[in-house]
């Protein structure tokens, strides 16, 4: 079994997928969960950014395709229903097991492009969304057997929903008062509207040909698109070579650090529309 001794989103460095920059979470020493919502939610976001970072979008510099957008709308929708849905406030009394629990599972990962993504928006985003799953696996709930509470909630769910308000306010031309206002979701008049070529400079609506052989097939893709148990991964799994911390080490004989660890456009009408409403992260 790996031992990450890092808190970086980590290089999953095997055979053709290293070579092409594929990453994973970073689940630190937590392998596992017995709360079912940590589960289900790891499951779900991770598998739906492994099938958002493997479309011809990525590979591309220019700003992203209605298709994609749509789909990251949808997982915000769906993410954000499941936080609102199940969080408990701490002012309500936790259902609770009286002879019997989860028998509990190993986190389940889906290895995505990252580290040489050209997209700089879909590399950002997956960014944050790579973190959020990192903070569910690692976070103290889950050691809860039935509940999550709305501090949990916040806290995984401040990533997505800063995806969401930056699609909205540099593809979509929405304030940042818009965006980040509760319960805010993009209508269909503002997909139909979509135009970047509007507010985007001529150098970022042009890009050359990327290489094509880090292009996958969906056979090639099969074992990753299972997902791969943490427990399986290979054990030198580690950060992306080249990091910070080992740039500082090498030039610092006196660095505590380790080896290999880490520390627009105009505004459009609001819309009376609202969608799920995370909760707010926890305070400082």
């Amino acid at each position: 079994m790996p031992i990450t001794n890092t808190d970086a989103i980590l290089h999953y460095n095997v055979g053709v997928f290293g070579q092409a920059g594929y990453a994973v979470p970073n689940w630190s020493n937590d392998v596992g969960s017995l709360n079912p919502t940590i589960v289900d939610w790891v499951q779900l976001v991770g598998r739906n950014l492994f099938h958002i970072m493997h479309h011809e979008d990525v590979d591309l510099r220019i700003p992203p395709s209605r298709n994609t957008l749509e789909r990251i709308h949808k997982l915000y929708l769906r993410a954000a229903n499941i936080l609102a849905g199940r969080a408990v406030p701490p002012g309500e009394r936790n259902m609770e097991v009286s002879h019997v629990r989860p028998a509990g599972e190993v986190f389940r990962v889906y290895p995505v492009p990252y580290f040489k993504v050209r997209n700089s928006f879909l590399k950002r985003w997956a960014e944050l969304v790579l973190l959020s799953l990192s903070e569910a696996m690692q976070h103290t709930e889950n050691r809860k057997e039935m509940e999550v509470s709305t501090a949990f909630a916040g806290m995984v769910g401040q990533y997505l929903r800063r995806v969401y308000a930056n699609m909205a306010i540099e593809l979509f031309g929405k304030t940042r008062t818009e965006a980040m206002a509760d319960g805010f979701i993009l209508t269909e008049a503002d997909f139909a509207a979509y135009n970047p070529a509007s507010f985007f400079t001529s150098t970022e609506m042009v890009d050359t040909v990327p290489r094509l052989d880090y292009v996958m097939t969906e056979d090639r893709l099969e074992l990753l698109a299972e997902g791969i148990l943490v427990t399986e991964l290979p054990a030198d799994i580690g950060p992306w070579p080249t990091n910070l911390s080992n740039f500082y080490s090498t030039l610092r004989s006196g660095s505590s650090a380790a080896s290999g660890s880490t520390t627009t456009g105009a505004t459009s009408q609001s819309t009376t529309v609202t969608g799920p409403v995370i909760p707010a992260a926890p305070a400082p």
